[in-house]
């Protein structure tokens, strides 16, 4: 092999290699128009802001604030006041246990989640049964979720997976806003073809001021921030 054939076989091998560097910074907010938002929790750890609050193409984050009876999130209370330092559109989420008195999960999520500094609605993490039967997984759920919209005075919205969702909630929230989890290429569809309002499309996203993955997630057609928004009243 001579040295001009060496050469060119250099660089057809290396070709592949930069098209999948420049591949992998492309991202979904980087290519379309749809409003695109994050969620966080300690997960994440120490979370820059001044980095990620210049990054413009995210408009809204959920922030982790509680799980269970008496978990709470050790990042909430600075993640919510940095947020809204650096101009997002800030919910707070709680991860539902089924098994657990819901007055209790309703008084942590409570001790939290303040109506002052909401600017979207409460939104349930809801992605396990607890081992109970779909049935009274469901009464346990909905018992929860009717306490929320009281003490809060609006409809949560519901975060699930596409699986959990068609194997367990088909056709029972049809009063809710959903987020559905699936990280396809494809926009979600479930199985009862009910309208979505958002998708976390990734659970591998990057993001400056975020050292590790982030869970990324945007609005569907043409759902904007306006249906989320936290009513005070």
């Amino acid at each position: 092999m001579n040295h001009l054939t060496r050469y060119i076989f250099l660089l057809l091998s290396l070709l592949p290699l930069s098209l999948y560097a420049q591949d992998i910074t492309v991202q979904c907010e980087d290519t379309c128009s749809h409003i695109h938002g994050i969620d966080l929790s300690h997960y994440q750890g120490e979370v820059f802001w001044e980095a990620l609050g210049d990054n413009t193409h995210m408009s809204y984050v959920y922030l982790k604030a509680t799980e269970g009876g008496d978990r709470i999130d050790a990042t909430f209370e600075r993640n919510i006041w940095m947020a809204h330092q650096h101009g997002l559109k800030v919910g707070s989420y709680h991860f539902y246990r089924p098994k657990t008195d819901q007055l209790k999960q309703l008084r942590n999520f409570q001790s939290q989640c303040i109506p002052e500094e909401q600017d979207l609605i409460p939104m349930i993490d809801v992605e396990s049964t607890g081992g109970l039967s779909t049935d009274v997984f469901c009464d346990s759920l909905f018992y929860f979720l009717d306490l929320v919209e009281e003490a809060y005075q609006q409809k949560p919205l519901i975060y699930t997976g596409r699986n959990f969702y068609n194997k367990h909630l088909l056709g029972k929230l049809d009063d809710y806003k959903i987020m559905i989890a699936m990280y396809t290429d494809e926009e979600p569809v479930v199985a009862d073809d009910r309208e979505i309002t958002m998708w976390q499309y990734t659970g591998k996203g990057r993001i400056n001021g975020v050292s590790g993955y982030v869970d990324k997630s945007r609005f569907m057609g043409r759902h904007t921030l306006r249906e989320i928004r936290f009513i005070h009243r």
